[in-house]
């Protein structure tokens, strides 16, 4: 028979950090914007809300930790997060799924009918004559002028090799937490996080190089903008999911994981396999073919 606890769903008290959160995306999204069109005062509003999600990430998430480490939470309120989480990277799936159909469009079908192919002659001799369909491209009429294309070989590489190995060890701290190895679990951890953050510094230097020495930028055509949006919101992923990892090992240090109760590296663990995966679709589709 479930006793009182287990009947009960644990219901969060009233709170402030859903406004301030989303003052600073208002603030963040317009301050960007206005930014990206040589605004006065854009950048300041654009720090400004990126501090204030800051701000919120580490009011909220404290008030979170500190629910769960009174015991607040049952079984019922640990479903709801698997559930929620699950959804959460389901979202994140077609996040992805969007760009990568973009550049599946482009190179499947829009160069093809822009070159003429599959019975589309005419499209070719009346917008763009001796268009060629080739990648990587940058469109009809050269747009961004020309480039080099990014290899698959070097940093992109070095940076497929981290990942993987990040995703080795990160499983070898849920099977060390499991069995309450917490000096290895300490420790595969901590690897895990660094190899996140060398795999973020290695992709700027990666960037440095496209911009200053290719000429590949966001405005390089088609290649250039689904290379930048790819890799770039991949790249962001990593660095959320390495903040995540980073304060779920502080809370190791803590000892505020046991085997049966560790929902919250469960799910910084999910996310982290999923940022593998996305990664190893990118490097084969757009560094390699």
């Amino acid at each position: 028979m479930a006793t009182a606890n287990q009947e009960k769903y644990y219901v969060p008290h009233g709170s402030h950090w859903p406004i301030v959160g989303s003052l600073g995306l208002f603030s963040l999204a317009i301050g960007s914007a206005m930014a990206l069109n040589n605004a006065a005062g854009g950048a300041l509003l654009a720090y400004l809300g990126a501090a204030t999600i800051i701000c919120m990430l580490f009011g909220w998430f404290g008030t979170v930790i500190h629910e769960s480490v009174n015991n607040f939470y049952n079984a019922q309120v640990d479903r709801s997060f698997r559930q929620g989480m699950i959804w959460f990277i389901a979202s994140e799936v077609f996040f992805f799924a969007a760009f990568f159909g973009a550049l599946l469009y482009a190179r499947q079908m829009s160069l093809p009918w822009l070159s003429g192919e599959a019975n589309n002659l005419f499209t070719n001799l009346l917008l763009w004559p001796g268009f060629e369909n080739a990648w990587p491209s940058n469109g009809p009429g050269v747009v961004g002028g020309e480039f080099e294309a990014m290899a698959g070989t070097g940093l992109p590489a070095i940076n497929t090799l981290i990942l993987l190995t990040s995703g080795v060890t990160v499983t070898i701290a849920h099977h060390a937490l499991k069995h309450g190895q917490r000096q290895l679990l300490n420790l595969t951890l901590a690897a895990t996080v660094a190899l996140g953050f060398i795999f973020v510094a290695l992709q700027i230097s990666e960037y440095k190089e496209a911009y200053g020495h290719m000429n590949l930028t966001l405005g390089s055509g088609i290649y250039g903008s689904t290379f930048y949006m790819l890799t770039g919101f991949h790249g962001l992923h990593v660095t959320l999911g390495a903040i995540m990892l980073l304060v779920v090992l502080l809370r190791c240090f803590k000892g505020h994981f046991s085997a049966e109760n560790h929902f919250a590296f469960e799910a910084a663990a999910w996310y982290w396999h999923f940022v593998d995966v996305v990664w190893l679709g990118l490097y084969v589709f757009v560094y390699w073919l």
